[in-house]
């Protein structure tokens, strides 16, 4: 089996008591944002770019670095290792970019922390959220 690696980074975004998420009907997921580090971006960087190309929402701020884990998988023949990182963000405002017609896979949704938690397909997201919502109460 052929081994991928690769690094990729995303945005747990919240307002109030709400968290962001992407509906992905076509795969019957929920998700958050997040996407492959490109060449001479920082995980910042792609992580703000993410959020904006598949939710739309792109002016947001950066509360704090959630950290680094990696996760593991088989995917379509191969071993995937992937090390992700993600953001605590919050929107300054609810101003939508339009997003490239690629990204129309995805449909962002607000939904309640533990609606969020309950709805979100992987288990490494969830933890993402938890991480997110102890760095929201401190």
């Amino acid at each position: 089996m052929r081994a991928i690696r690769y690094e990729a980074a995303g945005g747990v975004v919240v307002d109030g008591a709400l968290v962001l998420v992407l509906q992905r009907p076509s795969r019957d997921e929920v998700r958050l944002p997040k996407g492959h580090v490109e060449k001479g971006e920082s995980a910042k960087e792609t992580a703000l770019r993410e959020v904006a190309e598949e939710s739309g929402y792109d002016d947001l701020e950066t509360v704090a670095d959630l950290g680094k884990q990696t996760v593991e998988f088989d995917y379509k023949g191969a071993h995937v290792v992937r090390d992700e990182r993600y953001f605590l963000m919050r929107p300054k405002s609810l101003h939508c970019t339009e997003r490239k017609k690629n990204e129309l896979q995805f449909i962002p949704d607000w939904l309640l922390w533990d609606d969020a938690l309950s709805a979100l397909s992987f288990e490494a997201e969830r933890a993402w959220v938890r991480r997110a919502r102890e760095a929201n109460s401190e």
